[in-house]
């Protein structure tokens, strides 16, 4: 990271899926340690903002496109896939479902679906898998197989993967979370957003993209919102988060209700 550079910059950023464009013209900038929600209905582009991030999909070349991340435009992508902690609503591969939680934890070394036995665990990275093991509150269950666990089990055990293929030290890591609560029920949605809660809290960045208000926790302060493949809004969630506004991003009439920080719609 370059004193000052921002993790992620974008200028007039298009991106084309076959026939049609996904991202129009998108201009963003996300800081180091920032913890920001990406927010909107589904095929609004959030996913393929992420892609566009992890470097699996590119944009239109076009006069005055630039992507920078960490303060650089070139990168060889497996290098910055292991600085980027991700975590996604899909389900785990049929070989980490029957791997020991902790295994699971070190092939984020290598971004790696199973620890395959060409490769070499250092004592480094075993001590560095406990720490983020303990600090997303999995040691219990860490020797268990991952499939054996609870849906909001295992998406502890993939963040603290996340946490260890991100390379950094606590204060500068940054992990991408998207649509990380699909698919979980009430209590794996609450314990999921506690552990967001106490890695922004750690100085965790993350750019959490959801369509659930709920997700977007107090230590969020900034929020993107998207509508067909465009940045409709970007401040503070409580100039974002009303309404008026929510109202219409998902075109249809929302309502909102506060408790301990979190805001609520129906």
């Amino acid at each position: 990271m370059q004193p000052g550079k921002p993790f992620l910059y974008l200028q007039n950023v298009s991106v084309f899926r076959g026939e049609g464009a996904v991202l129009h013209g998108i201009n963003l900038e996300v800081q180091q340690g920032e913890c920001i929600a990406v927010l909107g209905p589904n095929g609004c582009g959030k996913s393929t903002l992420i892609k566009t991030v992890t470097r699996e999909l590119y944009p239109l070349v076009q006069p005055g496109t630039r992507v920078e991340m960490f303060g650089r435009e070139r990168w060889d992508v497996m290098d910055l896939r292991r600085r980027l902690g991700l975590v996604t609503s899909e389900t785990p591969s049929k070989s980490a479902l029957g791997t020991a939680a902790f295994d699971v934890v070190l092939t984020g070394f290598f971004s790696s679906a199973t620890l395959w036995p060409n490769l070499v665990v250092t004592p480094a990275m075993r001590e560095a898998a406990a720490a983020a093991v303990e600090q997303v509150g999995a040691a219990g269950f860490a020797q268990r197989e991952l499939g054996t666990l609870s849906a909001g089990q295992q998406k502890r055990v993939l963040i603290a993967r996340a946490l260890v293929g991100s390379g950094e030290r606590a204060g500068k890591r940054v992990l991408l979370l998207d649509e990380p609560s699909n698919a979980l029920d009430l209590q794996a949605q609450a314990e999921l957003r506690g552990t967001m809660r106490s890695l922004a809290q750690a100085g965790t960045g993350l750019v959490l993209v959801t369509h659930h208000i709920a997700d977007v926790m107090p230590e969020i302060r900034r929020v993107i919102l998207m509508q067909d493949g465009r940045i409709v809004g970007d401040g503070p969630r409580e100039h974002m988060l009303t309404e008026e506004r929510l109202s219409s991003l998902f075109q249809t009439p929302v309502s909102l209700s506060e408790r301990d920080g979190y805001l609520h719609a129906w």
